[in-house]
Parts: C-alpha cells; sequence; structure tokens
C-alpha cells in the first residue's frame, strides 16, 4: 500500500500519524526500548569523558535514570499529540548544575542519545519491509521528529542548566562576601551565630594559618570592569596549588581580596609547617608584570586576621614596578615606621634634604648608592668601593660632597641612619 504523499507544512508526529506502516514501528520501537536505553548509555559512557574524569558517582547513576527517561518521553510523544512535558530534563540540568558537572559534556550526552536514536528509528522503519517512496517518507518523518525532540531537550536542559548555575554563583558569592566581611572585619567572638557560620566554613580549626593577600593590576582602572576584576580573583586562585591552602577570594573596594588557609600543624606535639606566607608566595610571584601583590604575615586565628588584612593593605602600597610582590615578613622596620609616619614625617624633615635629593637627581642617584653601599658594607669604605667598583678615593669625594649639602658626615653612625631614612621617606 503507498502512502499518501507527505505533507512538509505538517509536523513530524502528524506525518508518522498518517503513514499506514506507523503503527508496526511503533511496536518495534517499543519491543526495542531495553535496548535503546542500554545503548545510550554505553554510547555516553563511551563518548563523554567527563563521566568517568569527574569522579562524581552521582553523574553515571543520573545518566542511569535519564537515559530511560528520555526513551521513555520519547515514545510516549511518537505515540501521541500531546505537547512536550520537559520537566525531567529541567530537573537533571539543574542537578548537574549543582555538583559542577560541564554543561558541554551534558550536551554531548543529547547529541550522543541522539545519535542512537536516529539509527533506532531508522531501523524500525526498514523493519516494516516497504516500497522505495513509503519508507523514504517515513524515515524522514522519524528523522524530523527526532531532530525536533532533542532541540527541545538541549533548549530545556541549557536553560535549566544556566539558571541553576547563576544562581549558585549569587548564593556562593553572598556566602564569600558574608565569610570575607567577618574575617576581614572582627567579630565578637562571643556570638554563637558568628561561631556556627565560622565552624560550618571550616574556620575554627585550631591548627591552622591564616594569611591575607591583597591583589590589584598596575592599572588600578582595570578593577572598574567586573569582568577583568573578576579574572584576576580567578588568576589567584589558580597561582596558589589546591593542597597547600583553602581559599577564600572576593572582589573588595578596588583590590583582589583573598584569605588563604592552611594546617600549620597536624598534631600539638608536631613541629609546625613552613609559614604559609611563604609557601602561598612562591605561586604569587608568577603573577606577572601588570599585578601588585600584598602578602601578610600568618596569624594563628581568625581574629587576627584583621591585623592580618591590615599588614597586607601597608605591603601592597609598598609595591611598585620594582618590587611588585611584597610580603609583610619582608617590609624593613625603618620603611615600615616612615610609612606608619606617612604626611607628618614629611613636615618633619630637616632643611638639608631637600639639597640632597636635588643633588643626588642630578648626579643620577651616585650619592644615595654610596650611602646604601656604605651601610651594607658594615661601614667599611674600602668594601663600599669595591662593591660600587670604584676607587676609594671616589667615595672620599662623594662623602665630602655630601657633608657640602648637609653638614653631615656620612661615616658617622647616627648622620649615616639619618641620611639613609631621608632617602627612604622620599619613595613614599
Amino acid at each position: 500500500m503507498r502512502a499518501p504523499p507527505p505533507n512538509a507544512t505538517q509536523a513530524p508526529w502528524q506525518r508518522l500519524h498518517t503513514h499506514p506502516a506507523w503503527p508496526g514501528v511503533l511496536t518495534e520501537l517499543q519491543r526495542k526500548r531495553a535496548a535503546i536505553e542500554s545503548e545510550m548509555h554505553a554510547r555516553a559512557m563511551a563518548e563523554v569523558p567527563a563521566f568517568t574524569d569527574s569522579h562524581d558517582p552521582a553523574a553515571i547513576s543520573g545518566l542511569r535514570r535519564h537515559g530511560p527517561q528520555l526513551v521513555q518521553h520519547m515514545l510516549a510523544q511518537l505515540a501521541s499529540n500531546n505537547g512536550l512535558d520537559l520537566r525531567f530534563v529541567g530537573e537533571h540540568a539543574r542537578q548537574r548544575a549543582d555538583s559542577r558537572f560541564p554543561l558541554e559534556a551534558m550536551l554531548h550526552t543529547y547529541r550522543s542519545a541522539h545519535k542512537v536514536a536516529l539509527q533506532a528509528v531508522h531501523q524500525a522503519a526498514l523493519a516494516q519491509n516497504l516500497e522505495s517512496e513509503p519508507a523514504l517518507a517515513l524515515v524522514m518523518a522519524l528523522t524530523d521528529f527526532c531532530t525536533d525532540y532533542f532541540d527541545a531537550v538541549n533548549t530545556c536542559a541549557s536553560t535549566a542548566y544556566v539558571e541553576q548555575a547563576r544562581l549558585l554563583v549569587d548564593v556562593a558569592g553572598d556566602q564569600r562576601a558574608q565569610l570575607l566581611n567577618l574575617l576581614l572585619n572582627g567579630y565578637d567572638e562571643s556570638d554563637a551565630r558568628v561561631a556556627a557560620i565560622l565552624r560550618a566554613a571550616g574556620y575554627l580549626d585550631g591548627r591552622q594559618a591564616f594569611v591575607v593577600v591583597l591583589a590589584r593590576p598596575v592599572d588600578a582602572a582595570e578593577m572598574d570592569h567586573p569582568a577583568r576584576a573578576r579574572r584576576l580573583a580567578d588568576s589567584l586562585d589558580q597561582l596558589v596549588p589546591k593542597h597547600l591552602a583553602r581559599r577564600l577570594i572576593d572582589v573588595r573596594d578596588g583590590r583582589v581580596v583573598g584569605v588563604f588557609s592552611g594546617v600549620r600543624r597536624t598534631s600539638g606535639w608536631t613541629v609546625p609547617n613552613a609559614s604559609l606566607a611563604h609557601r602561598i608566595g612562591h605561586g604569587l610571584a608568577t603573577a606577572g608584570n601588570g599585578v601588585l601583590i600584598g602578602i601578610s604575615a600568618d596569624v594563628v586565628s581568625t581574629a587576627q586576621i584583621p591585623s592580618a588584612f591590615r599588614q597586607a593593605l601597608l605591603a601592597s602600597r609598598l609595591t611598585g614596578l620594582n618590587r611588585r610582590v611584597v610580603p609583610f615578613s619582608e617590609v624593613a622596620l625603618p620603611q615600615l615606621m616612615i610609612h606608619l609616619a606617612g604626611d607628618e614625617l614629611q613636615r618633619l624633615l630637616p632643611g638639608w634634604a631637600h639639597p640632597l635629593h636635588q643633588a643626588d637627581d642630578q648626579l643620577g642617584g651616585t650619592l644615595s648608592a654610596t650611602l646604601h653601599a656604605y651601610a651594607d658594607a658594615d661601614m667599611n669604605l674600602l668594601k663600599a668601593a669595591a662593591r660600587l667598583d670604584l676607587h676609594p678615593n671616589t667615595v672620599y669625594a662623594r662623602f665630602n660632597r655630601i657633608r657640602d649639602i648637609t653638614g653631615l658626615n656620612a661615616r658617622n653612625y647616627r648622620a649615616l641612619t639619618d641620611m639613609l631614612t631621608v632617602l627612604e621617606a622620599r619613595k613614599h
């Protein structure tokens, strides 16, 4: 029996239901349903590496449930003209988003299932032993149906996954902001609610050390772009190996702020591990020339994190193009005191400070280099001359020039200390 010519304007299910061989096709597909489900599962496991790479048992068990659902709903749609009910697809997509299963891997699974479904419906059509024209019409209608069905599945899954992923990001962002506020601003240690939040997040283990890291681009205006700021936060996360420290990283007040925590000692009887700031500093040192980073010293309780934040803030202010990563533990005491003195120190500098700065500039920094070399050589003039690759008489001549400008003898300890302090203060 010849089928009527297919009407291209009809929906695929309408063209199928008017085909005389359609009942036989549906019977064949229902008979092979278990085989189709099994083939879909096997193909997905073979073609989508994420199922084995993720090491997530829930992803595989979810696949075992979802494959039969896809086949069941496909056959139900083939058997009737009812509208598609794809709520099960949305629920599956939300579960995969919750477990951080990749969206592309999920869509790859549907592409694999589509191929299995096409092969099954074509074989069911060929099993009807039709003449060429009716067989072609049936195959075309089945192909269009499968394409429409899996297009709808893909659209539903993508939409549900993205919505759930955005919700998770928002929730995680709120939790991250709440934790950072508690840790950086300080909290009342007697507040049971706060203690419960910190305990749930794993921050009340007494064997931990904490380090605060502040980072920003050399071009501070980059932080005005949320996407670029987020990329810097992500790169900071990637620079520190996961096994070294837990991390809580967010963007705040024009900087990327990170609170890193790691095991200080495995028990009360063991020797403490090396400084956490030192351990994570190796990774942060590879951040690149476009990033300035300040790192606090270790603190041993969450109550001390506000102090660590202030240390990181001070260290970050001492960064520059010649020193892009500054650990607080490596800030020299005079440098620290000068920075803390701020503008008040500038107003109290002696009258010879400005002439010394001017003369040093005119001579290309040779006066300051000589004073620093002399201090680094433990005030041994011959050693300082050797470090500078100069004749000792040249060093004497520079000291005389400094005496003419300042009225001070650079070979005197107190005078040398004053001049080095004035030179250091100029950097700030």
